[in-house]
């Protein structure tokens, strides 16, 4: 006993050390960028990694704060994850649903279909050529419908709702209810962890929304936050004028970057902690199965 003790001792203490190590390692970048982002310009000068800023400056954010397009761009950035998350939890538990039933036919073949999608797409351009013959050029519904749903959630989901007990459907049939009825008002409720962690995962996706926007959308007063945080970026470094976009205020480019990446992060991070009790059994629960 006293050896199984001391071993236990020596094992819980290794693995508290290594955990502190992982932790400071983690937490040093992001202490890193807020000091960055905080740090005035001369002490950025005289030091090059600044962890505790000794004067604390606001100008990074002042400056990508002084115009109100990037109040409309945070509107819009809101709006396309509102709605997009939506569509994705819509369109996702509607199909997923389904292929969870033995009984439906093809589903193997669908499945097959579903993996393949996985392995291959058609490329950037033809899905442009077909954003643009849908009329979807400079609408919002470039962002959702391409990326509605996402193969690896569906199954994810889909196996989720396999290990749901039947005899609750069974139930619900016996009390007169329909197959949507039945998914909306029993099946989605017990699903709850899963939809808590796919929702995290569709609204991280639409809030950093870059590339899809760049290729979609035209009219800058449509572009999310990330597309007007890339334009403050370069401007800052001098690849990009625009006298009616920002003030002119003298800020280093590296602090700027810093506080980009600090608004960028910070709603994710904020929106994290409420999900966060659902999302490692949302995701475990519907990995057991294949």
């Amino acid at each position: 006993m006293r050896e199984s003790s001391w071993g236990a001792k020596v094992f819980n203490a290794a693995n508290h050390i290594l955990l502190l190590i992982v932790g400071i390692v983690t937490i040093l970048p992001f202490l890193y960028v807020i000091s960055g982002s905080l740090v005035s310009s001369e002490e950025l000068l005289v030091k090059k990694i600044v962890l505790v800023p000794t004067n604390i400056s606001w100008e990074a954010y002042r400056f990508i704060f002084a115009s109100k397009i990037i109040y409309q761009s945070l509107l819009s950035t809101l709006f396309i994850t509102v709605v997009g998350t939506f569509i994705n939890l819509l369109l996702t538990t509607l199909m997923a649903y389904p292929l969870a039933k033995k009984t439906l036919r093809g589903r193997s073949k669908i499945m097959l279909l579903i993996v393949f999608t996985m392995l291959f797409n058609g490329g950037m351009i033809p899905t442009f050529l077909i954003v643009k013959s849908m009329g979807m050029l400079d609408t919002y519904w470039s962002l959702w419908i391409p990326s509605a749903i996402s193969a690896f959630n569906l199954i994810l989901l889909r196996n989720f709702f396999q290990q749901l007990p039947e005899g609750l459907e069974e139930s619900a049939k016996i009390d007169g209810c329909n197959e949507l009825r039945t998914l909306f008002s029993i099946v989605v409720p017990l699903s709850l962890p899963a939809m808590a962690t796919f929702t995290l995962f569709y609204a991280v996706g639409h809030w950093n929304s870059f590339f899809s926007a760049i290729l979609y959308i035209n009219d800058s007063n449509m572009w999310p936050i990330q597309v007007w945080l890339r334009q403050i970026v370069m401007l800052s470094s001098g690849g990009f004028t625009d006298a009616n976009a920002l003030s002119e205020v003298v800020v280093p480019p590296e602090s700027i970057k810093y506080a980009v990446i600090v608004v960028a992060a910070v709603p994710v991070l904020i929106l994290y902690p409420f999900l966060q009790k659902h999302f490692a059994k949302g995701v475990l629960l519907g990995s057991v199965k294949g």
